[in-house]
């Protein structure tokens, strides 16, 4: 039977010859593109390079530039999704990783279905609804003047400036903005975002949302959109235009 085949562009960034060899043979056999580098330099050339549609990015890297520290360098330039791969499963690294951007987070050693199976889940994410064939047929919702395009996955401020969103961060504001007025406890955030089967857990769910206020809010620390309900969860609390 032939490989399905897939438009997904991959780049593997991890130190170990035989992880890059590994994951870059499986994935090629499911049908993908997959570019490797062995640490920080390599990988900013092939992002010079080409566009990808995900990077799986291991945490620990030699020459003194952590994965951590590219996962930010690579989110302030784009939001292509972000995988992490660690041998440290650390609770404090995995809080980190997706407060830095990461989409997901992996620890070593991995089965390779369980990283395919958390990539398309990625990937699926990421990509925009069919779109309705008739004019002016997209779905947006409006809220305090700001315009979430459901349909193209782009949030516009009250000034019509594009606000770059990861997947995750677009994910949970489409849930807050589907779900305003009610409380949303952080099992049914996990729920309608990352999925049980992401081992998502509750402070992941309170970092997404840290970075999601930055963007959004006047003032983080005082939140006027989404606002934590003490020992239940958080509800969005914006006017729906």
């Amino acid at each position: 039977m032939a490989a399905p085949q897939h438009d997904a562009h991959l780049l593997v960034v991890d130190d170990d010859p035989r992880i890059r060899q590994m994951l870059t043979r499986y994935f090629e056999d499911e049908g993908y593109t997959v570019s490797s580098a062995a640490d920080g330099t390599e990988m900013r050339v092939r992002l010079r390079q080409q566009n990808f549609d995900a990077v799986l990015l291991d945490l620990v890297l030699p020459g003194g530039t952590d994965g951590l520290d590219l996962a930010r360098e690579i989110r302030a330039q784009s939001d292509v999704p972000i995988m992490m791969l660690t041998g440290r499963d650390d609770v404090v690294d995995r809080i980190v990783g997706l407060e830095v951007g990461a989409d997901d987070y992996i620890a070593k050693p991995f089965h390779l279905r369980e990283v395919h199976a958390r990539l398309k889940s990625i990937l699926r994410r990421r990509q925009p609804p069919a779109r309705n064939a008739e004019p002016g047929g997209e779905e947006i919702i409006g809220f305090e003047d700001w315009k979430l395009n459901l349909s193209r996955r782009q949030l516009l401020d009250p000034e019509g400036t594009e606000i770059e969103l990861t997947t995750g961060e677009f994910d949970m504001l489409t849930t807050f903005v589907r779900h305003a007025g009610r409380v949303l406890t952080r099992d049914v955030l996990m729920d309608l975002t990352r999925g049980r089967n992401l081992e998502a857990f509750d402070r992941t769910i309170d970092a997404q949302i840290v970075r999601l206020r930055r963007k959004i809010e006047t003032d983080p620390k005082k939140p006027q959109f989404i606002k934590a309900v003490r020992g239940v969860g958080y509800v969005f609390a914006a006017r729906l235009d």
